[in-house]
């Protein structure tokens, strides 16, 4: 029997680790997957050596306070990748930890497969170079990330946006309103503050602080927030404590069901960005990190945005408030935009479509899987 080691270190990573899972054991039942990850990845048929919902933080801070416990994971990962190696291993995302897992596995003679680039496009270029050492495929999913990385002689395979295949509902939009309480006469404004401990102690705060601006301009909207699948819903009941007067509907569910209910969301960055853009809801993006960390991130990024939605479409079609402007009244003044002005709406939704236009067509998922054999063979 064949084994991979998968390692995916977030709520979005996890997603995707087991819907390959899930494409490949569909028609193979001789292939043992283990590794990192979370509920998905468990549920698709994956042993999990290391639970990654402790471990989900993003900036160069918050990794620093979880030091030890992303170093015990690690360490886990190694032990196993040393003791029992596996035909294979696949790294989704999650690029700091996954690269030294990449550097133990070369070092034992183990193929890498790497999932989802790093942004190296975006600041330290150089990198390119150190990753093609230690990995033997990286499959892409943005369109433009091939060509960086074939000019960098690095092997490379655009294998398609997995999004495009599984952003979409599984139940109808009236039945959603239906089991989340709202109702069809007012509109609806989402939270979507992220799936790590770290972006809803930062961005969460400022959403709820827009809402209340918004609801007193509009006393009848209504407001839902998605609990990401690594998260538990008694982690928003302090937050949500003092907002109780905003009725905000706390949802477990799949993302794109409660995204097909909302007239505009308010998103932290991250996969939800472009997930939003392929559902076609007009947003705006809140996000905020440790403050250290916001600086020497300024001084290294070479790009104009960090939304991947604006990244995608190569300019500015979605508002980004960054730090120093993630304010509760710049983001509720663009949600009121979004929501009283029909032409401004209209534009934003056709430039969303073309974003989709750009991720490509369907097939991400049973791309990478035939990579993942292929590289078994």
């Amino acid at each position: 029997m064949k084994r991979v080691m998968i390692s995916a270190g977030e709520a979005s990573g996890d997603m995707h680790a087991a819907n390959i899972v899930k494409a490949i054991k569909s028609n193979h039942n001789n292939i043992e997957f283990y590794g990192m990850g979370s509920t998905q990845l468990h549920d698709a048929g994956a042993e999990l050596l290391i639970d990654c919902a402790d471990i989900a933080v993003v900036g160069l801070v918050e990794v620093l306070v979880h030091y030890r416990k992303i170093k015990r994971a690690l360490n886990t990962l190694r032990e196993s990748l040393r003791d029992n190696p596996p035909d294979l291993l696949v790294l989704v995302d999650y690029q700091e930890f996954n690269f030294k897992l990449a550097e133990t596995a070369k070092s034992l003679g183990i193929k890498v497969l790497f999932y989802i680039s790093p942004q190296v496009w975006a600041w330290r270029e150089h990198r390119v170079h150190k990753i093609g050492k230690i990995i033997d495929m990286m499959a892409v999913i943005l369109p433009f990330e091939e060509k960086f990385y074939k000019d960098a002689n690095v092997p490379v395979r655009f294998v398609g946006n997995p999004l495009v295949d599984k952003t979409h509902p599984d139940k109808d939009k009236q039945t959603c309103f239906e089991e989340y309480g709202l109702s069809n006469a007012k509109k609806v404004v989402g939270l979507f503050p992220g799936s790590r401990h770290g972006e809803i102690k930062r961005v969460l705060p400022i959403q709820l602080a827009a809402a209340e601006i918004l609801l007193k301009d509009k006393p009848d909207l209504q407001f839902i927030l998605p609990v990401a699948s690594t998260l538990n819903k008694e982690l928003f009941d302090s937050y949500l404590e003092q907002y109780s007067h905003l009725n905000i509907k706390l949802v477990k569910d799949l993302p794109y069901n409660v995204m097909q209910c909302c007239d505009t969301i308010m998103t932290a960055s991250g996969t939800a960005t472009l997930e939003i853009a392929l559902m076609g809801i007009p947003n705006c993006m809140v996000y905020k990190i440790a403050t250290i960390s916001y600086l020497i991130l300024l001084q290294l990024v070479k790009i104009k945005h960090i939304g991947l939605v604006n990244i995608v479409a190569e300019k500015y079609i979605v508002k980004e408030f960054l730090q120093f402007d993630a304010k509760p009244q710049l983001v509720a003044d663009e949600i009121n935009l979004i929501l009283d002005d029909a032409t401004y709406r209209k534009n934003m939704v056709n430039e969303l479509n073309a974003v989709r236009d750009k991720l490509g067509k369907t097939g991400g998922i049973d791309n990478m899987a035939d990579l993942i054999l292929e590289m078994l063979d």
